[in-house]
């Protein structure tokens, strides 16, 4: 009988809830399911050869993570120039920096919106 020393590697994740928390996803969270929704799969840190690794899936949950972090951040720098803007009072100067502010934020969130969903379709593709 041959054991394959790289399954030694392997983690078996055992759950029945989505886990998703403030919108955040699991590190699991692209893994094959079983049909009744519990992960009860065997992660591949080295695959043996017939199964392709689920290191990829893992970096695209935590991709999908960091970008759901940096909507959240440009969301909070919109704010940021809002405050700026209404306590410039009239400055210039401090007016056009607070709207600076506001539509780099805005940049940003459109960006980070777009790149979530292309990771999120991405995700959903290579795994489940």
């Amino acid at each position: 009988m041959y054991i394959n020393p790289l399954t030694l590697f392997s983690v078996v994740k055992q759950s029945c809830s989505s886990g998703d928390f403030l919108g955040f996803v699991s590190w699991y969270h692209y893994l094959d399911r079983t049909p009744d929704g519990c992960d009860i799969e065997t992660f591949q840190f080295f695959p043996d050869g017939t199964t392709p690794s689920d290191v990829p899936l893992v970096l695209i949950a935590v991709i999908d993570d960091l970008l759901r972090l940096a909507g959240i951040i440009a969301v909070a720098f919109v704010l940021v120039g809002a405050v700026q803007y209404i306590a410039s009072q009239g400055n210039s100067e401090d007016t056009s920096k607070a709207q600076s502010t506001i539509l780099n934020a805005l940049i940003g969130l459109a960006i980070a919106v777009v790149a979530v969903a292309f990771v999120s379709f991405l995700g959903n593709k290579l795994g489940k």
